[in-house]
């Protein structure tokens, strides 16, 4: 398959309801989601600049997460959300010890 044939597949999660308790941990995971993120990115020799510049490795979301604007925390909270949701979907428990 050549990229341009490329359709992506996800697993349908619109029937999936979250617990409130399960809900909440998407933020922890989105937060950490960020981290990683930003650990790879500074690994990799990025740092913080006012806008992105892919030569220079400047990115503007190499903050704290809760510095992020609104509009990158709905990303992340969505990639969050959809991953517990595919692990509930395909028959896994979430369980605090």
């Amino acid at each position: 398959m050549s990229a341009k044939d490329y359709r992506p597949q996800p697993i349908d999660t619109s029937g999936v309801q979250l617990p409130r308790e399960i809900a909440d941990l998407t933020e922890l995971l989105a937060r950490n989601a960020h981290e990683n993120w930003a650990a790879q990115r500074q690994a990799d020799g990025w740092r913080w600049g006012p806008t992105r510049d892919d030569v220079r490795k400047l990115h503007p979301s190499l903050v704290p997460y809760d510095e992020l604007p609104e509009s990158e925390k709905v990303y992340d909270r969505a990639t969050a959300m959809e991953t517990v949701k595919g692990i509930l979907k395909l028959g896994f428990c979430i369980s605090k010890k």
